[in-house]
């Protein structure tokens, strides 16, 4: 069985309040969490986990979809697990390679390699039981907005990224906000 559940909708506001959507993912014994940056407290995070009936040091990895801070913040909290990132895995002292994109970092879940926000991001496509996820930082929010994104070092990177993605996925999972169906 696999599954994907936004746990916590990220946002980004005008009084300067930014929480990065945070996503777990179950595939058979891997339990993930993805991008466990910035929230308002951290039973944000610990308290969908716990009514889930999971306790942190059962994670088994922590993604990172690129370095900013309100995305990485909150990975102690899962001792645990392997960290991953565009381009390694972390456990303790150990930084251990990993091929890149394309890597199965278990039996549904996928690495891509998806430059656009930062050069460094990765998304993760999980083919779950009820669909194919993308969780990415290619769009910020459910809305799709910003069209252009600010931060980005090449817009025809990012946008090339972004089609790559819709044309796998059926649903995303932006950087702050809520999910979105893809339509044909």
């Amino acid at each position: 069985m696999t599954t994907v559940e936004l746990i916590h909708a990220g946002y980004i506001r005008d009084d300067s309040r930014v929480g990065s959507s945070i996503s777990l993912i179950r595939d058979g014994d891997a339990i993930i969490v993805a991008d466990p940056g910035l929230v308002a407290s951290h039973a944000r995070i610990l308290d969908p986990l716990r009514e889930r009936g999971i306790d942190p040091s059962a994670v088994t990895h922590v993604f990172f979809s690129h370095h900013h801070p309100d995305h990485t913040m909150n990975a102690a909290l899962f001792p645990e697990a392997e960290v991953v990132d565009f381009w390694a895995r972390y456990r303790n002292d150990l930084w251990l390679d990993h091929p890149g994109d394309g890597w199965q970092m278990t039996d549904h879940v996928q690495l891509w390699l998806t430059p656009g926000h930062t050069e460094e991001d990765a998304s993760l496509i999980v083919r779950a039981d009820d669909g194919v996820y993308a969780l990415t930082h290619l769009w910020w929010r459910q809305d799709r907005t910003p069209e252009i994104d600010p931060y980005a070092p090449d817009q025809a990177v990012l946008e090339a990224q972004r089609a790559r993605v819709l044309a796998a996925a059926d649903i995303v999972i932006p950087g702050h906000g809520e999910a979105f169906r893809v339509t044909g």
